[in-house]
């Protein structure tokens, strides 16, 4: 799915060679300020590197249209954008961006609910909780159909079990819809109980370089 090599960034990055398969759920995982969520961003072009280049479905990030490549690749930040207007506003508003027609009013009430959110479509957005906006903001990616998911802490403002949940169910939606999941997390928890591959970042190094570059 994604092959990186010999990339930099800044002070950053320096990965020499790192692969993320196509499917299952892989964790990003490593200190603050180790460069995970950078990675993340290079992943869709919403960073370039300095040098180096990542291939994206057997193709340079460089030569891909971004707006194409970001409706294929979506990307959740840690805290996502809310818009002015109701909750149904801010979940139309990510297909309307994405050119795809809207969502019936079933299917929007349906997605809050699989996200157990107990929340009114005609909910102002600014009374919501930060977990309630996570899982608002999550709702309206999915709603586009992405190949894959780039979650930044998507469970950052989530108590354990509503993480766990939550987590639980994007795990069996990646699975049988054949989708790509990579979330950055600081949980060894959810680690522990959904990661299907780990790639640990230290000091922007892939942590096996990082080692051998230790030993030398």
């Amino acid at each position: 799915m994604f092959h990186i090599q010999n990339l930099k960034y800044k002070d950053v990055l320096r990965i020499k060679e790192l692969d993320i398969p196509e499917g299952g759920l892989t964790c990003i995982i490593g200190e603050s300020g180790s460069g995970k969520t950078t990675l993340l961003k290079m992943l869709n072009h919403l960073i370039s590197p300095d040098s180096g280049d990542i291939e994206v479905m057997g193709r340079s990030v460089f030569k891909w249209n971004p707006v194409q490549l970001r409706r294929k690749i979506a990307m959740l930040s840690q805290s996502p954008v809310m818009f002015q207007g109701t909750v149904r506003d801010n979940l139309l508003i990510g297909l309307h961006f994405a050119e795809k027609p809207a969502a019936p009013e079933d299917k929007l009430a349906e997605m809050l609910k699989w996200l157990n959110l107990h929340i009114s479509l005609d909910a102002d957005s600014e009374s919501l909780s930060g977990g309630e906006k996570q899982r608002v903001a999550l709702a309206r990616v999915l709603l586009t159909d992405p190949a894959v998911l780039l979650l930044d802490e998507p469970s950052s403002a989530l108590d354990e079990e509503t993480a766990r949940a939550i987590l639980g169910k994007l795990k069996d939606y990646g699975d049988s819809q054949k989708k790509t999941i990579i979330m950055v997390t600081h949980s060894s928890d959810l680690v522990r109980n959904f990661s299907e591959n780990t790639i640990k970042i230290e000091r922007g190094q892939f942590a096996e370089e990082a080692e051998k570059d230790a030993q030398q």
